[in-house]
């Protein structure tokens, strides 16, 4: 029994949520009990947003890097906190001072991932400072407010800063750890969707199961750069920790991983009628799937920092493929019947041996790699700016009405501005939390606001009862603390996966942490109502305010999906030619063309969560979607066998720049929303007769994947262009879809 709890505690405390949520409870269990100890109540409202606030704007870094961190964030809170204190007496420079650092914090997300965390973070401070001030004294008209809440906001975010630099010297690993357990998590996941693909049933919708994969894929593309980011913060000019290697390591197994897993060798509704009558097919679904578990299970030994043990079962699968292809090549066939049977059997093998190499690098995961498994270059493409200038540049290039970026800053500042002119009209001593559910709620797409919106309104009622039923239960201050730092924790721990149970806690902190210093049932209906008025303002901001329809947008990002599978393809022929090297330049192609490739799948999911009346070419989108995502298969296939060198036969090294070149001019095409001239049907029908008569002749087993692949590559391209076409055709009445509708909620 004590075995049991001792393991799902070490399970427990390695989750990445359930960690924030652990510095946050230790920052605030101090906090309390200090403010106690030392009789200094009044603080602790204060000092309680200053550690929220800090623990928003927390992000992933060394301990060095995080104290450079938490050095610009207290820069920043310092700024913004003393400019709203400074401007409370004076109402119209205080909603200039809003509007202002809306729009500028927003902009400034341009620069990075990061910086968007600390801006959200840092408005969220101007709210708090202003929020603190008020709960203790409304300033006379141009009269000064007292400095004190300003400063323990600032000590309470300073002492969650400490707290997480201290965490990240203590437990360095430990987050790369996590990142990684939920990278190898999400390829099982994929893997065992993919083995959907392999039953070998008639008339299978294997649209709805490509869509899914498509999907998913962008969860896959997020994890391993979630991953990247977290191993190139630990990998600076200083000497490198001893488990890097190993870190890097399984970072890279799990990009091969990937391109593998991503391959396809043939279409699938053929394999399945050309082996109607094996069982073939389902050893490789089965295979497949086992992979997929292998890949949790390797996830669960990194996050427990145990030793991996693999699933019997793969081994004694493999073996059973391997002996079901001997059996179906050795079976006797007619002539006609052996020519018909002979591409599908090369790509029953290709397939098997892509497998095989799966099974050979999730076997040499774990552990200290072996002298040669790292690439020879490991270096990791820094993304961050390098320098001011190059900052503000990425910040220039939002600066127009186009960008979805600085649309959601104007559409911000405007939200924010119209939540502050409510809460004057209406007299709310609490309604600064109209501008905190605003801030919280109202996110650059349509779709995504709403959800975030209505989860808003149900925790806040949720958050509301339980606030209620503590107060009723519990009426002693000091329980209602303890209760107060649970409800902290649970926030941290529930923000980014749950956020209605995150809201919640949160509302149900603000009733028991104000209570301390007054009535906590007097701001229930205030909270509700505020909460009620701030989400509406979001949802009209939305919608009214510049909104930026991802389906206006979709040419754009199926665009940049084709034009980087076409340098892709390019990197991958010079591995072919050159020999297999997983350099940087080969590894950034690679992570593009999936990047742009998870960039428009979640296009058009937003897509699907926008209104009716502005909705266009979602059918056109989800077969683009579709087909663009078999195209990256099939290259991807390519790339999971370069290890076989070759020198490129005429056939290939024409069909290889007919294939780019089509690819680049379908981009240029969507980018310029322009007409596709008429292809050279003649020349391309020609490339593929070539490469089928090749293909019976003598050629080596990389040769014969190359043009296999090739030829699969070329016969998307007629169903591409016509969708290309679609996507920037005119679309009568405005929307379209219905059936394109049906496939993404099926799938």
């Amino acid at each position: 029994m004590m075995q049991e709890w001792r393991r799902l505690w070490q399970q427990a405390w390695r989750q990445e949520a359930l960690a924030s949520g652990m510095r946050a409870f230790l920052a605030l269990a101090i906090v309390m009990v200090g403010g106690w100890w030392l009789g200094q109540t009044q603080a602790l409202i204060p000092l309680l947003l200053g550690v929220l606030a800090g623990g928003i704007a927390e992000s992933d870094d060394s301990w060095r890097g995080q104290v450079r961190a938490q050095a610009t964030t207290l820069l920043s809170f310092a700024g913004v906190a003393l400019a709203v204190q400074a401007s409370l007496p004076y109402p119209g420079v205080l909603m200039a001072v809003l509007g202002l650092a809306a729009f500028g914090l927003t902009m400034v997300g341009a620069v990075g991932g990061r910086y968007r965390t600390l801006a959200v973070a840092t408005l969220i401070m101007a709210i708090y400072t202003a929020l603190a001030s008020h709960s203790q004294t409304e300033p006379p008209v141009g009269q000064p407010a007292t400095p004190w809440p300003v400063i323990w906001l600032l000590c309470g975010a300073a002492w969650y800063g400490l707290i997480s630099v201290l965490w990240a010297a203590a437990l360095p690993m430990l987050p790369v750890r996590q990142k990684l357990a939920g990278l190898y998590e999400v390829l099982g996941v994929y893997l065992q969707l993919k083995s959907r693909l392999f039953a070998p049933v008639r008339d299978v919708d294997l649209e709805r199961r490509r869509l899914a994969l498509a999907l998913h894929n962008g969860r896959v593309v997020e994890a391993l750069n979630a991953v990247k980011e977290s191993l190139f913060l630990r990998m600076g000019a200083g000497r490198a920790p001893p488990w890097l290697p190993e870190a890097l390591h399984l970072y890279f197994v799990a990009q091969d991983v990937h391109e593998r897993v991503t391959s396809s060798h043939e279409h699938y509704d053929v394999l399945a009628e050309a082996f109607f009558h094996s069982d073939v097919l389902y050893r490789f679904q089965r295979l497949v799937a086992l992979l997929g578990h292998d890949c949790q299970t390797l996830a669960q030994a990194i996050q427990l920092q145990e030793a991996w043990v693999r699933d019997e079962g793969t081994a004694r699968a493999i073996e059973d493929l391997e002996q079901a292809i001997r059996h179906l090549q050795a079976l006797p066939r007619s002539a006609p019947e052996a020519a018909q049977a002979q591409q599908p059997l090369r790509a029953l093998r290709a397939l098997a041996d892509n497998l095989f190499g799966m099974v050979r690098e999730l076997g040499g995961a774990l552990g200290a790699p072996q002298p040669g498994r790292l690439p020879a270059d490991s270096s990791l493409l820094n993304r961050n700016p390098r320098s001011l200038r190059d900052a503000w540049q990425r910040v220039r290039a939002q600066w127009t009405l186009s960008s979805p970026l600085m649309r959601h800053a104007i559409r911000l500042s405007v939200a924010l501005l119209a939540g502050d002119a409510v809460r004057r009209l209406t007299g709310d001593s609490h309604g600064y939390w109209i501008l905190l559910t605003i801030v919280f709620v109202c996110q650059p797409q349509y779709g995504a606001t709403l959800t975030l919106l209505a989860q808003r309104i149900w925790g806040t009622v949720l958050g509301l009862l339980v606030g209620w039923a503590l107060l009723r239960l519990f009426p002693d201050v000091l329980v209602q603390s303890a209760f107060t730092v649970a409800a902290a924790a649970l926030f941290f721990a529930t923000r980014h996966s749950r956020y209605t149970l995150a809201t919640a806690a949160i509302t149900s902190l603000v009733l028991l942490s104000f209570n301390q210093a007054g009535d906590g049932f007097d701001l229930i209906m205030p909270r509700l109502i505020d909460t009620l008025l701030g989400s509406l303002i979001a949802g009209l901001a939305v919608w009214l305010v510049l909104p930026s329809w991802q389906s206006r947008q979709l040419h754009r990002v199926a665009a940049q999906a084709l034009r980087t599978q076409a340098v892709y393809l390019q990197e991958i022929i010079g591995q072919y030619q050159h020999g297999k090297q997983d350099h940087l330049a080969y590894r950034l192609a690679r992570r593009n063309a999936h990047n742009a490739d998870a960039a428009l799948s979640s296009a058009m999911s937003a897509v699907f969560e926008e209104p009716i009346y502005v909705r266009r070419h979602m059918a056109a989108g989800t077969r683009f979607l579709v087909l663009s995502h078999t195209l990256l298969n099939y290259l991807s296939a390519l790339g999971a066998h370069r290890n076989l060198q070759l020198v490129l036969t005429d056939d290939c090294a024409r069909a290889v720049d007919w294939l780019r070149s089509t690819l680049d001019a379908l981009a240029g095409m969507l980018e310029a929303c322009q007409t596709l001239p008429t292809p050279d049907a003649h020349r391309e029908a020609a490339l593929l007769d070539a490469l089928a008569r090749a293909a019976q002749g003598r050629l080596s087993d990389g040769e014969r994947v190359l043009h296999a692949q090739l030829v699969l590559a070329l016969r998307l391209l007629p169903p591409l262009r016509e969708q290309a076409a679609a996507l920037v055709a005119p679309v009568a009445g405005g929307a379209d879809g219905g059936d394109a509708a049906a496939v993404l909620a099926s799938g």
